[in-house]
Order: structure tokens, then sequence, then C-alpha cells
């Protein structure tokens, strides 16, 4: 609607829109702390299994009563909520697609396979650190954390539990390095989004991560040692893993042919296919892969001897993609570790992203987010409190309006012209906000991102969130430099005109 036709309407019904108060801003931010902290004093980490859930939609019903007494129409909310929803579309399919994905691929064996070796490979001393490289590695070749979680991260933390080190831990270094390779790469849509969004070169982007990412990663990556060495298991005691490795021995045949679905997923991440195209067609393949090489792990979780091969394996393929694959072999470890994955076990995951993101979509659609950000602005002085501000402001939105996008895209929009207007560098911004915005977003439990990394490494979101080192180390540092100005470049309002971005912009 355009805006004359708004304003027509407007006069035509005698009604008019305030924009929002301070005190509707308190009400909304308010019911925020007291439902989702209530939930988690209630219920726990288990508060993520529903109650977070409901606390998000009446936090969404209660932003909606502040709209609507402002003046605002209700078609005008409803269009809102499916702003709300169209934005998460990608994030459902990839989680259902992730489901799946972890559901054939502990049934074929690719996820049993990697624990199998990995058992025999890795060191507790030294488990963590490697966990952390390999995913940093795997994430910046691919340019997904998302998708480095569900398949590397999901083995590591099965070897983990097998090798008796902490699932919590292992999940903060595969958390670590996947937002560390996410962050350098430039195949990565929250990278090439962070430079777009204060109109910069991508590769001029990276090149001014790596001054707060690196330096990051290292403090992790030594953090990770210390943890092993110090309170890890000196070293491996096979004869403690001996009796999973002969269970999945003994029910998968194990070969490198079962690694084939990760060959392939990695190489259609690498030419670009969309997420949800490549971890279906992974899941697919392994799928029917397995159907080779697991005939009988096929046929026992189809459960039905007489019948045909083709049959059997089409429809185990069916049900584990739906509903993920179970296995009781008598050892709790090996039963956890392969009883995953489905579409079904997304479904809380995406209840959740959807009560986030809707509430966090009605306070930015609504002014609530921009009365929220405006007093940071403008109480910025030095340049220090600038990049807290930024700061403050992404990390602030990951927690109220449960989105890394809109963590992202909102700060770097707000606070653009504030940084040309003091002769900051755009590459400061978005080097700010990326640290800020991006590798925050996990550490939050109802934000779409964190949300997806407990579901998919099983593992609580505030149980893995003291050892995301990398996570809170690179925005820390990000903040350090501005106050000490080491590594923060300056423009002058020539140089801006000719990128097309004049001074106050």
């Amino acid at each position: 609607m355009s805006d004359s036709t708004e304003d027509n309407t407007r006069e035509d019904t005698g009604r008019s829109v305030r924009p929002p108060s301070l005190a509707d801003l308190v009400i909304v931010l308010v019911t925020l702390v007291v439902l989702i902290g209530g939930s988690l004093a209630l219920f726990g980490l288990d508060a993520l299994d529903g109650p977070i859930q409901v606390a998000l939609v009446l936090c969404a019903l209660v932003a909606m009563l502040v709209v609507l007494k402002n003046g605002n129409r209700w078609d005008e909310v409803e269009a809102s909520g499916q702003r709300a929803l169209s934005s998460v579309t990608s994030a459902v399919f990839i989680l259902l697609a992730v489901g799946a994905l972890i559901g054939t691929w502990n049934m074929s064996g690719t996820i049993p396979t990697l624990v199998y070796y990995g058992i025999q490979v890795l060191s507790p001393g030294w488990y963590y650190a490697a966990a952390a490289l390999l995913c940093g590695i795997v994430a910046m070749s691919i340019g997904s954390s998302w998708t480095t979680a569900a398949t590397i991260g999901v083995g590591l933390v099965g070897i983990a539990t097998m090798l008796g080190v902490s699932a919590p831990v292992t999940a903060g270094a595969v958390i670590s390095g996947a937002y560390l390779g996410d962050k350098l790469s430039p195949l990565s849509e929250t990278t090439v989004l962070s430079a777009q969004m204060v109109r910069v070169n991508v590769y001029d982007h990276i090149k001014r991560q790596a001054w707060t990412s690196i330096p990051a990663f290292v403090i992790a990556f030594v953090l990770f040692l210390l943890i092993g060495w110090v309170w890890g298991p000196a070293a491996t005691d096979m004869g403690d893993t001996a009796s999973e490795l002969t269970a999945l021995g003994d029910i998968y045949w194990i070969t490198p042919l079962n690694l084939l679905p990760l060959l392939l997923l990695i190489v259609l991440s690498a030419r670009r296919v969309p997420a949800t195209l490549a971890l279906m067609a992974a899941a697919i393949f392994a799928g029917i892969v397995g159907i080779f090489t697991q005939p009988a792990v096929i046929r026992a979780f189809v459960g039905e001897p007489g019948l045909n091969p083709v049959v059997a394996g089409i429809k185990a393929i069916w049900r584990a993609m739906a509903n993920g694959y179970v296995k009781s072999s008598g050892l709790a470890d090996v039963d956890r570790l392969l009883s995953r994955g489905g579409m079904d076990s997304m479904l809380p995951t995406l209840w959740l992203i959807i009560g986030a993101v809707t509430f966090g979509t009605l306070l930015e659609d609504f002014g609530l987010l921009k009365r929220l950000i405006d007093p940071m602005v403008r109480a910025a002085k030095g340049t220090g409190r600038l990049f807290v501000a930024v700061f403050a402001s992404a990390f602030g939105l990951n927690i109220v309006a449960g989105d890394q996008y809109i963590a992202l895209v909102l700060p770097a929009r707000v606070f653009r012209a504030e940084f040309a207007k003091r002769g900051l560098a755009p590459t400061n911004l978005s080097r700010l906000t990326a640290d800020s915005g991006t590798v925050t977003s996990p550490l939050v439990p109802w934000n779409s991102c964190g949300a997806f990394m407990g579901a998919v490494l099983g593992v609580p979101t505030l149980a893995y969130l003291p050892f995301c080192f990398f996570n809170i180390a690179s925005p820390l540092l990000s903040v350090v430099y501005g106050f000490s100005g080491f590594k923060i470049e300056h423009v002058s309002p020539e140089d801006q005109a000719k990128d097309g971005k004049p001074r106050g912009e």
C-alpha cells in the first residue's frame, strides 16, 4: 500500500496511528524477560521442549495488543506475521532436510562410520581443539555453519560420547569452528549480507574480519587444548570403547563407501547448490547407498522379513526421513548415537523459531525496535561507545527478535549513517555487525541459530554456551578494537563521495 493510499484510508476512517512510547517498549521487554525467565526457572533445560515456545507465542500476542492499542489495524498485524513466516521459509526447509539427513545417515552407516574411525584416530587430550579446527576447515570450504554442525558436528558429538569426553564442550568446539569458517568464507550468505548491507566488497570485508576472527579462534583453540589436557582423560582407553566399536561393527558394514553421502554434500555445497537441495540430495543418496551396503539394517528397521528388497528399501528411507532411525543394541551410548533424526524431530525447533521470529518482526515493523536502538545511537559519543552500541544492538536483537538476520541487518542499516558522519570506514561496521550479530546468534536458546544447534547436536544451548569461546571472544575483540583504535579505518568525505556514499548518508 502506498503512503498516499494509507493516508487517505486513515483520513476516511478517522484513525490515527501513534508511534510506540517508552511504556510500550517496557511492557513488551518486561513480558519477554518474565515469561522466558519464568519458563527457564520452572523447567530448566527442558524449557526448550515447549514452555519457551509458549512464552514466545504469548510475547507475540502482547506485542500485537500494544500495536493495536496504538491504532494499527489487525490486517496490518496479520501482514507482519505473514512476513515473519515468509522470512523463515528457508530455515524451515533446511531444518526438515537436516532431520531427514540425520535419519538416513544413521540408517545407512554414514554417521556410525565417522564415529567408528574417529574413535580410533582422535585422542581425548586434543579432541576439543581438533574438533574446532576440523569444523573451521569444513565450514570455510562450504560456507555454512548449519551444514557443518548438522554433519561433521553430529559425528563429533557422537564420538565424544563414546570417548567419555564432554558433549557440551565438544558442541562448543563444533560451533566455534563452524562460525569461524562461516565468517571467513565468501560462500557464506551471512558474510555476503554483512558486506552488502554497508556497501563494501565482500573480499575487503573478509580481510577485515580476519583481524578479529583469527585471534578469537586462536584464543578458543588454546582454551580447548587446555581443557583437553588438564581436565580431559589423558589418553583413550580402548577397553572402555571396545564394546561400542564391536557393536557398531556388528550392526553395520563399516566401509569408506558409507562416507560417499558426506562427499556428495561437500561437493554440492562447494558448487553453491542451495542448502535445502544439497541436504535432501545427500539424505536420499545415503538411503540408496544403505540399501546396497546395509541390507540387514534395512530389513531389521522395516521389520517385514517377506517384503520385496526394493520396496523395503523405499519404505526404510521414507520412514528414516520422516521419523528418524531407531536402534536398540543394549548399549546406551550406541543407542543414543543411532536413534536420532527424522523431520518430526525438528518440529519443536520450528515451533520455537516461528514464535521468536514473529515476535521480532512485529517489534521491527511497528517501530518498537527503533524505539530501543535510537537512544543507543544518541548516547554513543566516542568511537568505543559507538562500537559498544552496535554490539549491544546486535546481541540484544538476537535475544529480543530471535533471528540473526534481523540482528545483522538492522544495526547495519541504523548505524551506517553514523559511521559515515564520523569518518569511519564502512568495513569497520561490516566487521562489527558480523562479530556482534552472526556469531552471538547460537548463544540464545530461542534464536533460530541457537535452536538449530541445540536440536542437531543434541546438546541444550545453555549447556554448550560457556564453551563457545570463539563466539564470545570475537565480539569482545571488536569492541576492544573500537576503544583502542587498533585496526580502525577512517575515510575522508571525498573518499565516501567517490564510492557513492556521501557523508551523512
